[in-house]
Parts: structure tokens; sequence; C-alpha cells
């Protein structure tokens, strides 16, 4: 049974998660090739969430996106104390190693309970629709596309947005703005605002964004509730 029209989701803690195991590889991996200045591998782990928190602050408050090659290189520069000839890196084979190590250490499903809430959302007789709207870091969209694919989650989604792609992050309402504008119509033609929900983990990306394009935003997984609170 669904109780909105529309439903959106952020993505990661929201539907998905890291492995760890991806993120002790990719470790190893700078660890390993861009480390003239001899990092230990607990130091560069710490430079990458630092370089991954700095980020999203800077997303959320321009509404802009950084790319994953710009944070690549902001974590090669703070392993070799801001002094790296950048003409040593090829861009495009490290996305693509990295793309392969996620791959191969594939995100984990947020928790048990995610592929049967949306299966029911998207029960025929509910003629809800749904949507991925999600910022994006270290992982380009084009790479969560296939994480969702191998999933099973894509059946469950209309379409996906992503901020690498659109250059737009959350909170940004023109963000909100663009997966509203993307809703089926056909299906929707009579969709009020009070009809869609946006759901994610992050107070202010998600739930701040939503209300402030003037639709309903609900917080999991960071509080006390989970996805399950949207079947309740």
């Amino acid at each position: 049974m669904a109780f909105y029209k529309h439903y959106s989701f952020d993505l990661w803690l929201t539907l998905i998660k890291s492995n760890p195991t991806f993120k002790q590889e990719r470790t190893k991996y700078f660890f390993k090739n861009f480390n003239a200045k001899q990092k230990s591998i607990e130091e560069i782990a710490v430079i990458f969430r630092q370089v991954d928190l700095m980020v999203n602050a800077i997303n959320e408050k321009t509404g802009k996106n950084v790319d994953a090659d710009e944070m690549y290189l902001m974590v090669i520069t703070m392993i070799n104390d801001f002094s790296f000839n950048y003409d040593e890196v090829d861009l495009n084979a490290l996305y693509l190693e990295m793309e392969d190590l996620l791959l191969t250490h594939m995100p984990l499903l947020y928790c048990n309970n995610c592929i049967p809430v949306l299966s029911k959302i998207k029960e025929s007789e509910s003629k809800s629709s749904t949507n991925i709207l999600s910022n994006t870091g270290f992982i380009k969209g084009k790479t969560l596309r296939k994480v969702l694919n191998h999933l099973q989650i894509d059946q469950f989604i209309d379409f996906q947005l992503y901020s690498d792609e659109v250059r737009m992050s959350k909170p940004n309402p023109e963000f909100f703005q663009l997966m509203l504008n993307t809703i089926d119509r056909q299906k929707h033609p009579e969709l009020a605002l009070t009809e869609v929900i946006h759901v994610g983990d992050n107070p202010v990306a998600d739930v701040k964004g939503a209300h402030a394009i003037g639709i309903n935003g609900l917080l999991i997984n960071s509080n006390n509730l989970s996805i399950l609170h949207l079947l309740s």
C-alpha cells in the first residue's frame, strides 16, 4: 500500500551503504601509487574521510557539484603535502580503477527491508512512481546505475538523477525541481506537491531541501525511523 503518488529516494545511507572492503582497498591503492611522502595507510584513510566531509559540506552550501575527479586530485594533493605534478595522473584510468574496485567490492543494501518496501510501493495497484535523487562524491552516477542494477533496486525505480550528471546538489531547489519536472505526468496528470515525498538520511540535503520546494520530506536511518515507516 502506498500513501503518496510519487516517492523520491536518496541513495547512500538511505538505500545502500559502502562495503568496508572497498574503502580499505581504495586506501591501499593510493598508499601504493600516490604516496611520495610515505604517509601511513591510516593517514590516507583519514584524508579520504576529510575530503569526503569537506566536499559534502561544499556541495550542500553551494548547491553545485564537486566532481569525483577533483576529489581524487584533492586526496592525492593532501597525501603529498600539497606538492604534486598533476601531469602524472591519468584521471580516466584512475576512475576506471576505482570503479573496478567498487564493483568488485559491491556496496550493500542499507537494510533487509529496502527491497520489500520498494516492492510494496511499486505494486501495480498502487500506481506510485519512484526516483533516485542523489548527491555523488567519489563514485559517479554512471557507476551507481550499475550498482543499482546489480542490487536489483533499479527494477523498482522509474528514473535516477545524480548530482555529477546535472551539476547540481541537494538541497539546491533547482535539483528538486528537476526531479519534479521528470515525473511522468501521463501517469500523474494532476500531481500536487503534497502527493510527493523525498526520503533520505540527511536533515539538510534531504528534508530541508524537500520542504523548501514544497514537498514532503522524511528523515530515516540517521534517527529512530527506518524505511519501514513509509508503510506505517
